[in-house]
Protein backbone atom coordinates (compact mmCIF):
# COMPACT_ATOMS: atom_id res chain seq x y z
CA UNK A 1 0.00 0.00 0.00
CA UNK A 2 3.15 2.40 0.89
CA UNK A 3 4.61 1.76 -2.78
CA UNK A 4 0.45 2.73 -4.22
CA UNK A 5 1.03 6.40 -2.15
CA UNK A 6 4.13 6.79 -3.35
CA UNK A 7 3.38 6.79 -7.14
CA UNK A 8 1.87 9.95 -7.56
CA UNK A 9 4.67 11.72 -5.92
CA UNK A 10 7.30 9.57 -8.51
CA UNK A 11 4.85 10.91 -10.79
CA UNK A 12 4.78 14.69 -9.93
CA UNK A 13 8.42 15.12 -9.92
CA UNK A 14 8.63 13.57 -13.48
CA UNK A 15 6.26 16.16 -14.59
CA UNK A 16 8.17 18.66 -12.79
CA UNK A 17 11.07 18.24 -14.56
CA UNK A 18 9.50 17.53 -17.79
CA UNK A 19 8.36 20.80 -17.36
CA UNK A 20 11.64 22.39 -15.99
CA UNK A 21 12.87 21.17 -19.36
CA UNK A 22 10.94 23.03 -21.94
CA UNK A 23 10.93 25.82 -19.93
CA UNK A 24 14.84 25.46 -20.19
CA UNK A 25 14.92 25.22 -23.88
CA UNK A 26 11.87 27.60 -24.81
CA UNK A 27 14.50 30.13 -22.34
CA UNK A 28 17.72 28.72 -24.45
CA UNK A 29 15.80 29.44 -27.92
CA UNK A 30 14.16 33.14 -27.27
CA UNK A 31 17.48 33.78 -25.86
CA UNK A 32 18.89 32.74 -29.22
CA UNK A 33 16.41 34.60 -31.18
CA UNK A 34 17.22 37.84 -29.07
CA UNK A 35 20.52 37.66 -29.52
CA UNK A 36 20.16 36.55 -33.25
CA UNK A 37 18.45 39.71 -33.43
CA UNK A 38 19.96 42.23 -31.38
CA UNK A 39 23.20 41.37 -33.32
CA UNK A 40 21.45 43.09 -36.56
CA UNK A 41 20.29 46.19 -35.01
CA UNK A 42 22.93 48.02 -37.08
CA UNK A 43 23.03 45.76 -39.84
CA UNK A 44 22.04 46.68 -43.34
CA UNK A 45 19.67 45.18 -45.31
CA UNK A 46 16.90 42.62 -44.64
CA UNK A 47 16.44 41.31 -41.07
CA UNK A 48 17.13 37.65 -40.71
CA UNK A 49 15.36 34.92 -38.02
CA UNK A 50 16.79 31.62 -37.24
CA UNK A 51 16.01 28.83 -39.24
CA UNK A 52 14.10 30.73 -41.63
CA UNK A 53 16.57 33.53 -42.86
CA UNK A 54 14.35 36.60 -44.55
CA UNK A 55 11.47 34.29 -45.77
CA UNK A 56 9.06 36.10 -43.35
CA UNK A 57 9.90 39.66 -44.49
CA UNK A 58 9.95 38.57 -48.11
CA UNK A 59 6.61 37.25 -47.63
CA UNK A 60 5.37 39.73 -46.26
CA UNK A 61 6.54 42.52 -48.97
CA UNK A 62 5.70 39.51 -51.79
CA UNK A 63 3.04 42.45 -53.45
CA UNK A 64 5.69 45.51 -53.70
CA UNK A 65 8.73 43.30 -53.80
CA UNK A 66 10.47 45.32 -56.36
CA UNK A 67 10.58 48.31 -53.95
CA UNK A 68 10.89 46.40 -51.20
CA UNK A 69 14.90 45.55 -52.58
CA UNK A 70 15.02 48.85 -54.80
CA UNK A 71 15.08 50.48 -50.67
CA UNK A 72 17.99 47.69 -50.31
CA UNK A 73 19.75 48.32 -53.11
CA UNK A 74 19.59 52.04 -53.08
CA UNK A 75 21.84 51.93 -49.79
CA UNK A 76 24.02 48.64 -50.91
CA UNK A 77 24.15 47.91 -54.23
CA UNK A 78 24.51 44.14 -53.23
CA UNK A 79 21.92 42.78 -50.83
CA UNK A 80 22.34 39.52 -49.51
CA UNK A 81 19.12 37.55 -48.39
CA UNK A 82 19.43 34.05 -46.89
CA UNK A 83 16.62 31.96 -47.34
CA UNK A 84 15.68 28.45 -45.82
CA UNK A 85 17.07 26.12 -48.32
CA UNK A 86 19.19 28.54 -50.05
CA UNK A 87 20.40 32.03 -50.40
CA UNK A 88 19.97 35.37 -53.01
CA UNK A 89 22.34 37.38 -53.30
CA UNK A 90 21.21 40.83 -55.41
CA UNK A 91 23.32 43.27 -57.25
CA UNK A 92 22.48 46.08 -59.00
CA UNK A 93 26.12 47.96 -59.30
CA UNK A 94 26.77 48.68 -63.09
CA UNK A 95 30.38 47.04 -63.16
CA UNK A 96 28.85 44.10 -61.58
CA UNK A 97 25.67 43.86 -63.93
CA UNK A 98 28.07 44.50 -66.63
CA UNK A 99 30.64 41.62 -65.32
CA UNK A 100 27.81 38.94 -64.81
CA UNK A 101 25.92 39.97 -68.24
CA UNK A 102 28.59 40.68 -70.44
CA UNK A 103 31.97 40.28 -69.60
CA UNK A 104 31.96 36.91 -67.78
CA UNK A 105 28.40 35.67 -69.53
CA UNK A 106 29.74 31.89 -69.57
CA UNK A 107 30.54 31.75 -65.76
CA UNK A 108 26.74 32.80 -64.43
CA UNK A 109 24.31 30.21 -66.14
CA UNK A 110 20.75 29.92 -65.03
CA UNK A 111 21.53 26.94 -62.64
CA UNK A 112 19.97 23.64 -61.87
CA UNK A 113 17.91 25.61 -58.83
CA UNK A 114 16.17 28.30 -61.34
CA UNK A 115 15.67 25.16 -63.99
CA UNK A 116 13.90 23.15 -61.41
CA UNK A 117 11.47 25.86 -60.61
CA UNK A 118 10.62 26.99 -63.79
CA UNK A 119 11.20 23.72 -65.88
CA UNK A 120 7.18 22.81 -65.08
CA UNK A 121 6.13 25.46 -67.30
CA UNK A 122 9.52 26.33 -69.48
CA UNK A 123 10.47 23.04 -69.81
CA UNK A 124 14.33 23.03 -71.95
CA UNK A 125 13.23 26.66 -74.13
CA UNK A 126 15.57 29.29 -74.13
CA UNK A 127 14.72 31.06 -71.28
CA UNK A 128 15.12 27.57 -68.84
CA UNK A 129 18.80 26.92 -70.36
CA UNK A 130 22.06 26.92 -71.08
CA UNK A 131 25.28 25.67 -72.71
CA UNK A 132 25.24 24.52 -76.26
CA UNK A 133 21.62 23.83 -75.94
CA UNK A 134 20.65 27.45 -75.07
CA UNK A 135 23.11 28.75 -78.01
CA UNK A 136 21.79 26.34 -80.64
CA UNK A 137 17.92 27.95 -79.56
CA UNK A 138 19.37 31.37 -79.66
CA UNK A 139 20.90 31.40 -83.14
CA UNK A 140 17.62 29.53 -84.90
CA UNK A 141 15.69 32.16 -82.91
CA UNK A 142 17.35 35.18 -83.77
CA UNK A 143 17.96 33.66 -87.72
CA UNK A 144 13.90 33.40 -87.55
CA UNK A 145 12.93 36.51 -86.09
CA UNK A 146 15.33 38.63 -88.69
CA UNK A 147 13.46 37.09 -91.47
CA UNK A 148 11.50 39.23 -93.72
CA UNK A 149 8.56 36.79 -93.68
CA UNK A 150 7.79 36.49 -89.66
CA UNK A 151 8.71 40.12 -89.33
CA UNK A 152 6.12 41.33 -91.50
CA UNK A 153 3.32 38.30 -90.60
CA UNK A 154 4.39 40.16 -86.73
CA UNK A 155 3.72 43.67 -87.67
CA UNK A 156 -0.16 42.31 -89.75
CA UNK A 157 -0.75 40.65 -86.64
CA UNK A 158 0.14 43.18 -84.12
CA UNK A 159 -1.50 46.02 -86.04
CA UNK A 160 -4.84 43.96 -86.40
CA UNK A 161 -4.85 43.64 -82.23
CA UNK A 162 -4.21 47.24 -81.66
CA UNK A 163 -7.65 48.22 -84.04
CA UNK A 164 -9.35 45.39 -81.85
CA UNK A 165 -7.97 47.79 -78.91
CA UNK A 166 -8.61 51.00 -80.07
CA UNK A 167 -12.33 50.31 -81.22
CA UNK A 168 -12.58 49.00 -77.42
CA UNK A 169 -11.29 52.62 -76.30
CA UNK A 170 -13.16 54.13 -78.48
CA UNK A 171 -16.77 52.60 -77.78
CA UNK A 172 -15.80 52.99 -73.78
CA UNK A 173 -14.64 56.87 -74.58
CA UNK A 174 -17.87 57.53 -75.93
CA UNK A 175 -20.17 55.60 -73.49
CA UNK A 176 -17.81 57.84 -70.52
CA UNK A 177 -16.62 53.73 -69.41
CA UNK A 178 -13.95 53.22 -66.98
CA UNK A 179 -11.89 50.84 -68.42
CA UNK A 180 -8.59 48.37 -66.46
CA UNK A 181 -6.25 49.42 -68.95
CA UNK A 182 -3.22 47.00 -67.95
CA UNK A 183 -6.18 44.03 -68.23
CA UNK A 184 -7.09 45.20 -72.16
CA UNK A 185 -2.84 45.54 -72.82
CA UNK A 186 -2.27 41.72 -71.28
CA UNK A 187 -5.42 40.50 -73.53
CA UNK A 188 -3.96 42.39 -77.10
CA UNK A 189 -0.50 40.88 -76.32
CA UNK A 190 -1.68 37.38 -75.20
CA UNK A 191 -4.07 37.43 -78.30
CA UNK A 192 -1.22 38.61 -80.54
CA UNK A 193 1.90 36.65 -79.39
CA UNK A 194 -0.43 33.88 -79.32
CA UNK A 195 -1.11 34.44 -83.33
CA UNK A 196 2.67 34.85 -83.62
CA UNK A 197 3.35 31.91 -82.04
CA UNK A 198 0.61 29.21 -82.33
CA UNK A 199 -0.96 31.07 -85.68
CA UNK A 200 -3.83 30.41 -83.51
CA UNK A 201 -7.02 33.04 -82.33
CA UNK A 202 -7.91 32.80 -78.79
CA UNK A 203 -9.93 36.04 -78.98
CA UNK A 204 -9.70 37.54 -75.38
CA UNK A 205 -9.41 40.89 -76.48
CA UNK A 206 -13.16 41.37 -77.20
CA UNK A 207 -15.61 44.47 -75.57
CA UNK A 208 -17.57 41.58 -73.62
CA UNK A 209 -13.76 40.56 -71.98
CA UNK A 210 -14.52 36.90 -72.45
CA UNK A 211 -13.28 33.93 -70.10
CA UNK A 212 -10.55 31.57 -71.78
CA UNK A 213 -9.15 28.88 -69.77
CA UNK A 214 -6.33 28.78 -71.50
CA UNK A 215 -4.99 32.28 -70.80
CA UNK A 216 -6.37 31.86 -66.93
CA UNK A 217 -4.80 29.05 -66.75
CA UNK A 218 -0.88 30.62 -68.16
CA UNK A 219 -1.55 33.60 -65.95
CA UNK A 220 -1.99 30.74 -62.97
CA UNK A 221 0.86 28.66 -63.77
CA UNK A 222 2.85 31.67 -64.32
CA UNK A 223 2.56 33.39 -60.81
CA UNK A 224 2.66 29.93 -58.87
CA UNK A 225 6.24 29.05 -60.58
CA UNK A 226 7.11 32.37 -59.59
CA UNK A 227 6.46 32.17 -56.13
CA UNK A 228 8.56 28.80 -56.15
CA UNK A 229 11.64 31.03 -55.30
CA UNK A 230 10.58 32.80 -52.10
CA UNK A 231 8.44 29.38 -50.86
CA UNK A 232 10.86 27.03 -48.94
CA UNK A 233 7.65 24.58 -48.78
CA UNK A 234 6.91 24.32 -52.44
CA UNK A 235 8.50 21.03 -52.95
CA UNK A 236 6.61 19.30 -50.36
CA UNK A 237 3.47 20.64 -51.42
CA UNK A 238 4.03 19.40 -54.94
CA UNK A 239 5.18 16.02 -52.87
CA UNK A 240 1.93 16.09 -51.76
CA UNK A 241 0.03 16.98 -54.20
CA UNK A 242 -1.95 20.18 -52.42
CA UNK A 243 -2.21 24.30 -52.38
CA UNK A 244 -0.72 25.95 -55.01
CA UNK A 245 1.18 23.13 -56.55
CA UNK A 246 -2.02 21.30 -56.96
CA UNK A 247 -3.03 23.96 -58.90
CA UNK A 248 -0.07 24.61 -60.59
CA UNK A 249 -0.63 20.82 -61.79
CA UNK A 250 -4.18 21.43 -63.32
CA UNK A 251 -2.86 25.06 -64.82
CA UNK A 252 -0.14 23.08 -66.36
CA UNK A 253 -2.22 20.56 -67.83
CA UNK A 254 -4.52 23.39 -69.47
CA UNK A 255 -1.67 25.08 -71.14
CA UNK A 256 -0.23 21.60 -72.42
CA UNK A 257 -3.65 19.75 -73.68
CA UNK A 258 -3.86 23.61 -76.09
CA UNK A 259 -0.47 23.71 -76.69
CA UNK A 260 -0.40 19.62 -77.83
CA UNK A 261 -3.78 20.49 -79.56
CA UNK A 262 -2.09 23.43 -81.67
CA UNK A 263 1.07 21.37 -82.72
CA UNK A 264 -1.26 18.19 -83.40
CA UNK A 265 -3.22 20.71 -85.61
CA UNK A 266 -0.54 22.81 -87.45
CA UNK A 267 0.97 19.29 -88.53
CA UNK A 268 -1.73 17.91 -89.82
CA UNK A 269 -2.35 21.49 -91.89
CA UNK A 270 1.25 21.04 -92.91
CA UNK A 271 0.87 17.56 -94.12
CA UNK A 272 -2.66 18.29 -96.15
CA UNK A 273 -1.10 21.01 -97.97
CA UNK A 274 1.98 19.37 -99.07
CA UNK A 275 -0.88 16.92 -100.14
CA UNK A 276 -2.56 18.95 -102.45
CA UNK A 277 0.55 20.81 -103.27
CA UNK A 278 -0.03 23.86 -101.67
CA UNK A 279 2.97 24.92 -100.15
CA UNK A 280 2.33 28.79 -100.98
CA UNK A 281 -0.29 28.77 -98.23
CA UNK A 282 2.66 28.14 -95.57
CA UNK A 283 2.15 29.95 -92.97
CA UNK A 284 4.43 31.97 -91.22
CA UNK A 285 3.73 31.33 -87.38
CA UNK A 286 6.75 30.52 -84.93
CA UNK A 287 4.97 26.84 -84.80
CA UNK A 288 5.20 26.38 -88.28
CA UNK A 289 8.86 27.49 -88.95
CA UNK A 290 9.99 25.13 -85.94
CA UNK A 291 8.12 22.54 -87.24
CA UNK A 292 9.79 22.67 -90.82
CA UNK A 293 13.09 23.21 -88.69
CA UNK A 294 12.27 19.53 -87.35
CA UNK A 295 12.33 18.41 -90.40
CA UNK A 296 15.69 18.46 -90.68
CA UNK A 297 18.05 15.60 -90.72
CA UNK A 298 19.87 15.62 -86.94
CA UNK A 299 17.56 18.45 -85.32
CA UNK A 300 15.82 16.31 -82.66
CA UNK A 301 12.95 18.60 -82.23
CA UNK A 302 10.07 16.67 -80.58
CA UNK A 303 6.72 18.00 -80.06
CA UNK A 304 7.89 18.85 -76.50
CA UNK A 305 10.57 20.60 -77.71
CA UNK A 306 8.09 22.75 -79.56
CA UNK A 307 6.18 22.96 -76.87
CA UNK A 308 8.93 24.71 -75.09
CA UNK A 309 9.50 26.88 -77.99
CA UNK A 310 6.31 28.47 -78.54
CA UNK A 311 5.59 28.60 -74.87
CA UNK A 312 8.77 30.57 -74.06
CA UNK A 313 7.98 32.99 -76.54
CA UNK A 314 4.42 33.37 -75.33
CA UNK A 315 5.88 34.47 -72.25
CA UNK A 316 8.85 36.61 -73.39
CA UNK A 317 6.34 38.96 -75.82
CA UNK A 318 3.30 38.75 -73.47
CA UNK A 319 4.04 40.11 -69.71
CA UNK A 320 6.92 42.13 -70.92
CA UNK A 321 5.16 44.28 -73.48
CA UNK A 322 1.73 44.87 -71.67
CA UNK A 323 3.63 46.14 -68.38
CA UNK A 324 5.64 48.78 -70.56
CA UNK A 325 3.11 49.79 -72.56
CA UNK A 326 0.95 50.61 -69.14
CA UNK A 327 4.02 52.40 -67.78
CA UNK A 328 4.09 53.92 -71.23
CA UNK A 329 0.69 55.57 -71.13
CA UNK A 330 0.80 56.29 -66.92
CA UNK A 331 4.08 58.51 -67.75
CA UNK A 332 2.88 59.93 -71.04
CA UNK A 333 -0.26 61.19 -68.87
CA UNK A 334 1.48 62.49 -66.25
CA UNK A 335 3.81 64.36 -68.15
CA UNK A 336 1.95 66.74 -70.33
CA UNK A 337 5.23 67.97 -72.32
CA UNK A 338 5.90 64.42 -73.46
CA UNK A 339 2.79 63.91 -74.50
CA UNK A 340 2.58 66.97 -76.81
CA UNK A 341 5.66 66.28 -78.57
CA UNK A 342 4.79 62.65 -79.24
CA UNK A 343 1.28 64.12 -80.89
CA UNK A 344 3.05 66.13 -82.62
CA UNK A 345 5.84 63.79 -83.90
CA UNK A 346 2.67 61.60 -84.77
CA UNK A 347 0.68 63.97 -86.55
CA UNK A 348 3.52 64.59 -88.56
CA UNK A 349 4.70 61.23 -89.32
CA UNK A 350 0.49 60.77 -90.12
CA UNK A 351 0.53 63.73 -92.99
CA UNK A 352 4.18 62.43 -94.45
CA UNK A 353 2.81 59.22 -94.63
CA UNK A 354 -0.39 60.09 -96.25
CA UNK A 355 1.21 62.55 -99.29
CA UNK A 356 3.48 59.22 -99.91
CA UNK A 357 0.31 56.95 -100.54
CA UNK A 358 -1.51 60.08 -102.08
CA UNK A 359 -4.54 59.53 -100.12
CA UNK A 360 -6.73 62.51 -98.25
CA UNK A 361 -6.87 61.58 -94.49
CA UNK A 362 -10.47 61.19 -93.18
CA UNK A 363 -12.19 63.53 -90.90
CA UNK A 364 -13.68 62.58 -87.83
CA UNK A 365 -17.39 63.29 -86.54
CA UNK A 366 -17.04 63.51 -82.78
CA UNK A 367 -20.41 62.40 -82.52
CA UNK A 368 -19.68 59.31 -84.83
CA UNK A 369 -17.79 56.57 -82.91
CA UNK A 370 -17.48 54.94 -85.92
CA UNK A 371 -15.47 58.09 -87.66
CA UNK A 372 -12.95 57.28 -85.35
CA UNK A 373 -12.55 53.79 -85.98
CA UNK A 374 -12.26 54.61 -89.92
CA UNK A 375 -9.28 57.16 -88.89
CA UNK A 376 -7.80 54.49 -86.77
CA UNK A 377 -7.39 51.53 -89.96
CA UNK A 378 -6.43 54.69 -92.17
CA UNK A 379 -3.19 55.47 -89.63
CA UNK A 380 -2.87 51.50 -89.24
CA UNK A 381 -1.91 51.40 -92.71
CA UNK A 382 0.55 53.59 -92.46
CA UNK A 383 2.75 52.01 -89.72
CA UNK A 384 4.38 49.44 -91.48
CA UNK A 385 8.11 47.72 -90.24
CA UNK A 386 10.16 50.01 -91.80
CA UNK A 387 7.86 53.14 -91.11
CA UNK A 388 7.76 52.63 -87.88
CA UNK A 389 11.75 53.54 -87.48
CA UNK A 390 10.66 57.30 -88.61
CA UNK A 391 9.20 57.79 -85.08
CA UNK A 392 12.64 58.99 -82.95
CA UNK A 393 10.56 60.18 -80.23
CA UNK A 394 7.66 57.46 -79.90
CA UNK A 395 11.33 55.33 -79.26
CA UNK A 396 12.83 57.01 -76.86
CA UNK A 397 9.93 57.21 -74.56
CA UNK A 398 9.63 53.64 -74.81
CA UNK A 399 13.16 53.33 -73.99
CA UNK A 400 13.36 55.52 -71.07
CA UNK A 401 10.14 54.12 -70.17
CA UNK A 402 11.95 50.28 -69.65
CA UNK A 403 14.92 52.23 -67.81
CA UNK A 404 12.55 53.35 -65.40
CA UNK A 405 10.45 50.64 -65.51
CA UNK A 406 11.98 47.26 -66.86
CA UNK A 407 9.80 44.97 -67.87
CA UNK A 408 12.42 42.15 -66.86
CA UNK A 409 13.46 43.70 -63.50
CA UNK A 410 15.36 40.50 -62.67
CA UNK A 411 17.69 37.90 -63.95
CA UNK A 412 18.19 35.19 -61.99
CA UNK A 413 21.76 33.52 -62.44
CA UNK A 414 23.58 30.88 -60.53
CA UNK A 415 27.60 30.57 -60.74
CA UNK A 416 30.57 28.23 -61.19
CA UNK A 417 33.03 30.20 -59.34
CA UNK A 418 34.65 33.36 -57.60
CA UNK A 419 36.14 35.48 -60.19
CA UNK A 420 38.61 37.22 -57.64
CA UNK A 421 39.61 40.51 -58.32
CA UNK A 422 37.28 40.95 -61.86
CA UNK A 423 34.32 42.69 -60.37
CA UNK A 424 32.58 40.40 -58.29
CA UNK A 425 33.35 38.06 -56.28
CA UNK A 426 30.75 36.01 -54.00
CA UNK A 427 30.99 32.56 -52.77
CA UNK A 428 28.61 30.62 -54.84
CA UNK A 429 26.02 28.08 -53.25
CA UNK A 430 26.90 24.18 -53.29
CA UNK A 431 24.12 23.81 -56.19
CA UNK A 432 25.66 27.33 -57.94
CA UNK A 433 22.38 29.63 -57.39
CA UNK A 434 21.75 31.93 -55.99
CA UNK A 435 22.67 35.39 -58.48
CA UNK A 436 19.86 37.70 -59.27
CA UNK A 437 20.69 40.58 -61.08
Amino acid sequence: MEEDKNLPLVSSNSDGYSLGMVLLLACMVLSWIFIHRWNQRHKKGPKTWPFVGAAIEQFMNYNRMHDWLVKYLSELRTVVVPMPFTTYTYIADPANVEHVLKNNFANYPKGGTYHSYMEVLLGDGIFNVDGELWRKQRKTASFEFASRNLRDFSTVVFREYSLKLSSILSQASFNNQEVEMQELLMRMTLDSICKVGFGAEIGTLAPSLPDNRFARAFDTANIIVTLRFIDPLWKMKKFLNVGSEALLDKSIKIVDDFTYSMIRKRKAEIEEERGTGKNNKMKHDILSRFIELGENPGSNLTDKSLRDVVLNFVIAGRDTTATTLSWAIYMVMTHSHVAEKLYSELKSFEEDRAKEENVKLLQINTEDPESFSQRAMQYAGFLTYDSLGRLYYLHAVITETLRLYPAVPQDPKGWTEDMPGQGLCISPNEDGSGLIV
